[in-house]
């Protein structure tokens, strides 16, 4: 069996997520991905202006103020407007970072963030921005992800992945995004130093079927490990979820509705929808360290995109695994 690095995910459809908060860049090599799917730039550039931050042009917004214009460079694997089978390697240039604002976190590491567990680990670490622990990394996994979708576009034109935000702190949202009274509890959030976490729903449209490894690698371990290594997730679940320990079984399995599972029963997709929750904790930057810097009040807004790059990726990873388990 091959091990590779934390710093890749998937066994067929991989990627390498590679670059700091406060290096030159950030990027991806995407490895697997079939030759001839066609390569659609306007969908990668959409998918990262919903994760940027710098986007106070936008009101519907209350985000870092770190102004990234995210162009993304398309360094190999694509030609003439199709991947070529061979590694896609993307990158994007830092170029709003403020290394000097991190200068305390030599001898302060900031609670709630990972700067001292990293520099146990490792010793020696890139102290800035939080280095690869910064939500700045997830940047590669929308990279990834964007080519994972358009992977599937080409295989399972029906299936979508869509996530929504189900709740941002303790206010539930109901239709669009952002409410309100979301938005002015964030807005008051962002100018007092507080942090809220939240609910996001995402739900896979018209998945294809039997995705997925009936004992090792289920697709519901490999959504949830996929999920769960977002960072600020604390807690996945599928279908009925922790509801289902208060369920009574004869009346729970024999629903004509069997939305209970979630889209996936013995650890292969179904076909019906997959329906996925993913609570978030607070942003760990509050307070003064908040107000004198560039944070997110909650960073849901920002995560839909990566909740989807996730999902799209393991989607990808089981539909070419799938590929090689009959004749």
């Amino acid at each position: 069996m091959e091990i590779m690095a934390a710093n890749s995910w998937g066994q067929r459809f991989v990627i390498t997520s590679f670059g700091e908060s406060h290096g030159p860049a950030i990027g991806v090599v995407v490895d697997g991905c079939p030759a001839g799917v066609p390569f659609d730039m306007a969908l990668l550039q959409a998918n990262l202006e919903r994760r940027r931050p710098g986007q106070h042009g936008d009101p519907s917004r209350v985000v870092s103020a770190r102004a990234e214009t995210d162009e993304p460079e398309i360094l190999s694997g694509v030609f003439e407007g199709k991947t070529l089978g061979t590694p896609i390697a993307i990158v994007v240039q830092n170029r709003d970072a403020r290394s000097a604002d991190y200068d305390s976190l030599k001898s302060a590491p900031r609670p709630g963030h990972a700067d001292d567990v990293w520099k146990q680990k490792f010793g020696h670490v890139d102290f800035r921005g939080g280095g690869r622990a910064s939500g700045r990394e997830t940047l590669a996994r929308v990279l990834g992800g964007s080519v994972a979708q358009m992977y599937l576009l080409a295989v399972s034109p029906s299936t979508r992945v869509v996530a929504r935000a189900l709740q941002i702190g303790p206010l539930p949202i109901e239709g669009e995004w952002p409410t309100a009274q979301v938005l002015e509890m964030l807005t008051q959030a962002q100018r007092e130093g507080l942090s809220y976490g939240g609910q996001v729903e995402v739900r896979v449209g018209s998945p294809p079927i039997s995705l997925g490894q009936p004992v090792f690698n289920k697709l519901k371990a490999d959504l949830a490990s996929a999920l769960m290594g977002i960072g600020a997730v604390t807690a996945v679940e599928l279908g009925a979820g922790v509801e289902a320990a208060r369920a009574e079984g004869s009346e729970f399995h024999w629903r004509s509705i069997s939305d209970q599972y979630g889209g996936i029963r013995g650890g292969l997709s179904t076909g019906e929808d997959i329906v996925l929750r993913l609570t978030f904790k607070p942003t760990a930057t509050v307070l003064h360290q908040a107000r004198s810097g560039r944070h997110d009040p909650c960073i849901i807004p920002r995560a839909l995109p990566v909740v989807e790059a996730m999902v799209n990726l393991v989607l990808a990873d089981h539909f070419l695994w799938r590929l090689g388990d009959r004749v």
